[in-house]
C-alpha cells in the first residue's frame, strides 16, 4: 500500500485527484500508477485502470489471476468492472468513497447478480491517510 501512496502523491502533485493503485503477484509489484485523466486528457485514465491495462502487458494476458490490487480510494463502478473483467483476485483499499465508490457504497458492483467475477475484498487500509490526502486536495481547490 506504500506505494500506492507514492503514486497518490505524485498524482497530487500533478494536479490529479490524487489516488494511486499498484497490482502485485507473488509479492513482486507488477505494476503501479497514479490517476492521468488531465495530464492523458483521458476520462477512464484512472489510477485503477492504468495500473490494469499495465499489468496486462507486463504478463501478456487479459487476465490478471493471482494478482492483488492495493488502491488508495474505493473503486467507482468503471474501475469495479475492470477489476472483475481482469479476474484481479484481491482488492485492498483505503478511504470509503461514499459519493462515487462502487463497492460498499453505490452500486456494489461486486454483489451484483451479472458480476461475472468478484476478487476478496478488504477496505479501509490506512484510510484516515488516504482520506487525508483528499481533503488536503479538494481544500485547496475551493
Amino acid at each position: 500500500m506504500s506505494c500506492a501512496f507514492a503514486e497518490a502523491q505524485g498524482a497530487f502533485r500533478r494536479g490529479e485527484v490524487p489516488v494511486g493503485a499498484v497490482i502485485v503477484r507473488a509479492g513482486e509489484i507488477v505494476s503501479s500508477a497514479g490517476n492521468r485523466v488531465l495530464l492523458d486528457k483521458d476520462p477512464t485514465a484512472h489510477a485503477e485502470i492504468l495500473a490494469i491495462r499495465s499489468a496486462c502487458r507486463t504478463l501478456g494476458s487479459e487476465r490478471l489471476t493471482g494478482c492483488d490490487l492495493y488502491v488508495t480510494l474505493e473503486p467507482c463502478a468503471m474501475c469495479a468492472a475492470a477489476i472483475s473483467f481482469a479476474r484481479v483476485r484481491r482488492l485492498y483499499w483505503g478511504a470509503a468513497d461514499p459519493k462515487g465508490g462502487a463497492v460498499e457504497h453505490g452500486p456494489r458492483f461486486f454483489a451484483l447478480p451479472t458480476c461475472h467475477h468478484a476478487p476478496e475484498l478488504y477496505g479501509g487500509i490506512r484510510e484516515s491517510e488516504a482520506g487525508d490526502l483528499l481533503r488536503r486536495f479538494f481544500a485547496a481547490r475551493r
